[in-house]
C-alpha cells in the first residue's frame, strides 16, 4: 500500500491496496483519520464490495432523499444524465449537518465519468479553523448554530430539475432542525473542526440575522481560500472517501454533454461535542 498526500491540509491517494482486504482496512482507516479525504484509485468492487468496505467503519446511514439502487437500497445514486444541467451537490456543503448524529463519511464509487471535469472539492475545516487568531477562536467555540433540511430537500424544490428527474425524493421527509455547536472536537482524530456550511446551516442560535450571517461569512470567506482545499480528479473504479465531520465539499458541474454515474454510501456518525478548552 501506498500513501501519498494530495495537498499540505488534507487529503491522501492510496494505490495498491484492495477495499475488500480486511488485512488493509486498520491502514486505510488511519489514513481516513489523519487525512480527512482518502482516494483509493482503482478498485474493482461490486455494491456488495461496496457496503461491506463501509460497514467496517460503521453501520450504514440509508439517506431519506436520494434515489436508491434497485438492487441494494443502502446504496444511493449519485447521476447526472448527459442532458441534465445540474449536479447533485455543486454547493459548498456537508452531507447529512441537518442530523442529530451527523454522519462519519460518505464512500463514492466512480462508475461512469465524463471525458474531462467532474471533480470533486473539499475544504479542510480544522484547517481553517486552526488559522483564525486566538479571540476569534474563543468567540467561535462559545456559539451553536441550527441546521436544517428543509430549504434543499423540501416542497420549495418541487420544481428543481433534480426532483422532476427523480434524482431527488421524499420532500415530506425534509423536516429536520438541529443546533450544533459551530466548533467540535472530532469524534476520531481529536482536532477541533467548524461545523457548519453554506447549504444546511441557517442561523446561529442566540444572536440577530444579521450578526449570524456576518459570523458565518466570515467563516466562508476563510474556507474559499485555495490553500485551504483540496481538489479530487476521478478514474473509473476510483472509491473516495471523506469525513463529513471534518470537511466541506461540492461537485464541480463543468461536463455538460456527459454522464457521470456514482454510488454513494454514507455511514452514521454519533452527537458532536463541543470544543471547550
Amino acid at each position: 500500500m501506498k500513501i501519498k498526500p494530495l495537498t499540505g491540509y488534507l487529503g491522501a491517494e492510496i494505490t495498491d491496496t484492495d477495499i475488500r482486504d480486511p488485512a488493509e482496512f486498520n491502514a486505510i482507516r488511519e489514513a481516513f483519520i489523519r487525512h480527512s479525504i482518502i482516494v483509493i484509485r482503482n478498485q474493482q468492487a461490486t455494491p456488495d464490495d461496496h457496503l461491506d468496505f463501509a460497514r467496517r467503519f460503521g453501520p450504514i446511514n440509508v439517506n431519506r432523499f436520494f434515489k436508491k439502487l434497485e438492487t441494494h437500497p443502502e446504496i444511493a445514486i449519485v447521476l447526472k444524465e448527459a442532458d441534465q444541467k445540474g449536479a447533485i451537490g455543486e454547493e459548498w456543503h456537508t452531507d447529512h449537518s441537518y442530523d442529530d448524529s451527523p454522519a462519519l463519511g460518505s464512500i463514492l464509487h466512480a462508475l461512469e465519468l465524463p471525458p474531462y471535469g467532474g471533480d470533486t472539492a473539499f475544504v479542510s475545516m480544522a484547517a481553517v479553523f486552526e488559522n483564525f487568531s486566538e479571540p476569534v477562536k474563543r468567540m467561535l467555540r462559545g456559539l451553536k448554530a441550527w441546521h436544517s433540511s428543509r430549504h434543499v430537500f423540501g416542497a420549495a424544490q418541487a420544481n428543481s430539475e433534480s426532483v422532476k428527474s427523480g434524482r431527488i425524493s421524499n420532500a415530506e421527509l425534509a423536516n429536520q432542525d438541529v443546533l450544533h455547536p459551530v466548533v467540535i472536537r472530532h469524534p476520531l482524530s481529536g482536532r477541533e473542526n467548524l461545523f457548519v456550511n453554506p447549504q444546511f446551516t441557517t442561523q446561529i442560535e442566540g444572536l440577530s440575522r444579521e450578526e449570524s450571517r456576518a459570523i458565518l461569512e466570515m467563516i466562508y470567506e476563510q474556507c474559499r481560500k485555495p490553500e485551504f482545499q483540496a481538489r479530487v480528479s476521478w478514474n473509473v473504479g476510483d472509491v473516495t472517501m471523506w469525513d463529513n465531520r471534518a470537511t466541506w465539499h461540492k461537485a464541480i458541474n463543468d461536463y455538460h454533454g456527459f454522464r457521470r454515474y456514482m454510488h454513494r454510501v454514507t455511514v452514521e456518525g454519533c452527537p458532536l461535542e463541543p470544543a471547550l478548552m
